[in-house]
């Protein structure tokens, strides 16, 4: 179902709930007055009866009978019936009245409070009436015509006023939805031109404060991360493809080469070593791809493991890589209640590689020694800082240091490499809940920094 008729019915039904709901309350309360309103003029003629048949006649000589019942016919099939203390029916304002009725609550009459109860279609009341030492009983019965034939117009009018109103509900319900979700049918529209070749359009936040405002600007973010995406995809491609055709390329033009024109062994030889050489490079980049790839599974072994255990195992691999190369390790100040200190929660080998490319990073850009700090960033966070005096990083190439096989023209100048060591770095340590951070001056060198979660104490 559509949002604007979900909104268009439930604003009907809660409306209409509410109106049912305060039509029901005027009715009752218009029945419930009535009720003591009618009630009060049986009490009022139980009175009048009393004075009229009692006090101004002799019970013991009979007089009482000889009233005209119809002197006291004031309301619509009005009924009295008036009893002795003993039960014994006295007077009957009509030779045909029903006594059942007032027979059953006979007994329930004592004392000044009246009975009220319903019988054959009237309403009635019993009273006890006090003359003279004397308590008769009298029962006055009468069907309320008038009230009741108001309390039918009063359930007609609001039986059409409710009609009438559901239908003024649902028009309203129908503007009301469509002015709401207004802007969001702008920006549906707005999102139905949006495409994969033109990610640069953005939607309208309007007042920048409201839900949908707060929507677009939701999206308007996603669609840059989107665009970010597809311009660094485009780039990986774009340097894949060279990256993997140019070693091809050279292979095959040197094997081309060597079958048309060497002459003898040693040419043959030297042509293919050149040519064995770009396939090494091939291998070298197919590894690291793939090595990149295994980076984004979320599927790894973790355990509790040693940073500096890590750290000790990386710059192993860094000294046979680049002897006589200087790295200098430090450490930082340690938590006094640490009984094993530098413990986080993850896998060694991804942690070793991500520390190594790091490290080759920094001995292959740098001449001068690497400073290397292991520490405590805060209670809960070590933190590795890997330190060169480099070339370093242009500001411009700084932002776009992690997007696949891309380098900056001062790294491709100085040293070889296919520009996946950062973002495979990036992603193992992401991949433990950490965050890797470089800053980098053009000349001064780079600082690449590591913070990883520790591993709760037991």
């Amino acid at each position: 179902m559509l949002i604007r008729n979900k909104l268009i019915l439930r604003f009907t039904l809660l409306v209409l709930l509410i109106q049912l709901c305060f039509s029901l309350f005027v009715y009752y309360f218009h029945a419930a007055t009535r009720e003591q309103r009618f009630h009060a003029r049986l009490a009022g003629k139980v009175d009048l009866t009393g004075r009229i048949l009692i006090q101004r006649a002799n019970l013991r000589s009979g007089i009482l009978r000889t009233v005209r019942r119809r002197d006291l016919l004031t309301m619509p099939r009005e009924q009295i019936s008036i009893y002795s203390p003993h039960g014994r029916l006295l007077y009957a304002s009509d030779d045909h009245i029903d006594q059942r009725g007032n027979l059953a609550h006979l007994s329930s009459i004592s004392g000044p409070q009246p009975v009220s109860f319903r019988y054959a279609g009237r309403e009635v009341i019993g009273a006890e009436y006090h003359y003279a030492g004397y308590p008769s009983r009298i029962f006055v019965a009468a069907r309320d015509d008038e009230g009741f034939q108001q309390l039918d117009k009063l359930r007609l009018i609001l039986l059409a006023g409710n009609l009438g109103a559901l239908a003024l509900i649902v028009v309203a319900g129908w503007f009301f939805a469509a002015d709401t979700l207004r802007p969001m049918a702008r920006i549906v529209r707005q999102v139905r031109r949006i495409t994969a070749s033109n990610l640069s359009q953005r939607l309208s936040e309007g007042n920048q404060k409201d839900e949908i405002a707060q929507l677009a600007m939701t999206f308007n973010r996603m669609l840059a991360g989107l665009e970010q995406a597809f311009e660094s995809q485009k780039s990986f491609v774009s340097h894949a493809s060279h990256e993997l055709r140019t070693p091809l390329a050279n292979a095959l033009g040197t094997l081309e080469t060597s079958v048309l024109y060497d002459q003898d062994l040693a040419e043959a030889k030297r042509s293919m070593q050149s040519a064995q050489e770009e396939i090494r490079r091939l291998i070298g980049l197919t590894n690291s791809l793939l090595a990149l790839a295994r980076a984004d599974e979320t599927t790894l072994s973790r355990q509790l493991v040693r940073l500096d255990d890590c750290l000790t195992q990386a710059l192993d691999h860094c000294a046979a890589k680049y002897p006589g190369r200087s790295v200098r390790l430090s450490f930082g100040q340690v938590p006094e209640e640490l009984d094993e200190p530098f413990q986080v929660r993850g896998n060694a080998p991804l942690l070793t590689t991500a520390l190594l490319n790091l490290l080759d990073n920094a001995c292959k850009y740098s001449q001068a020694p690497v400073q290397v700090e292991l520490s405590y960033a805060g209670a809960r966070t070590l933190q590795v800082t890997v330190q060169d005096a480099g070339v370093g990083i242009e500001p411009a190439a700084l932002p776009r240091i992690f997007e696949p096989l891309f380098r900056a023209e001062g790294g491709r100048a100085t040293a070889s490499g296919f520009g996946l060591g950062l973002p495979m770095t990036r992603k193992i340590i992401r991949l433990h809940g950490g965050e890797l951070t470089v800053e980098s001056q053009v000349g001064e060198g780079t600082t690449a920094t590591i913070q990883l979660p520790a591993a709760p104490v037991l």
